[in-house]
């Protein structure tokens, strides 16, 4: 099993026609992501693509969900924790940002997930009916 970095993936999925190295290095990641081998994501992994599209690239909420949705539906790839992962995809196609619904859907065996200043995703939360739910600390 190969263990892939977020930017053989990123690589993979977005075509940067400005980005000169990106030109050489997508036919390499094209062509693992092709080969059938067993590969393997981690959660970090994912969280830094998703992180990285949307800064970088600006990919639509949308746009990240269907990536991950893509990676996750290839049958030679693992996602690690991908029950989190397609939760997290769900509330953000509801209106959480990624890496909040991440966390949160990380956080299943805990009672609640504590946020400091974070009222709208307190309230955002709240009206998902995430679990666990979302405690703003005053």
């Amino acid at each position: 099993m190969i263990s892939l970095d977020t930017n053989v993936l990123a690589r993979f999925y977005v075509d940067d026609p400005t980005d000169r190295e990106a030109a050489k290095q997508r036919p390499l990641s094209a062509k693992l992501l092709a080969s059938g081998k067993p590969l393997f994501v981690t959660i970090g992994v994912v969280f830094e693509l998703a992180w990285l599209v949307r800064a970088r690239y600006e990919f639509s909420n949308h746009d990240v969900a269907n990536m991950l949705e893509h990676l996750s539906g290839m049958a030679h790839v693992s996602v690690e924790r991908w029950e989190s992962v397609q939760k997290a995809i769900e509330w953000m196609r509801r209106g959480l940002e990624f890496a909040d619904a991440l966390h949160i859907a990380c956080s299943t065996d805990c009672d609640e997930f504590a946020t400091v200043d974070d009222r709208g995703l307190a309230r955002k939360a709240a009206k998902l009916g995430v679990s666990p739910p979302v405690q703003l600390l005053r």
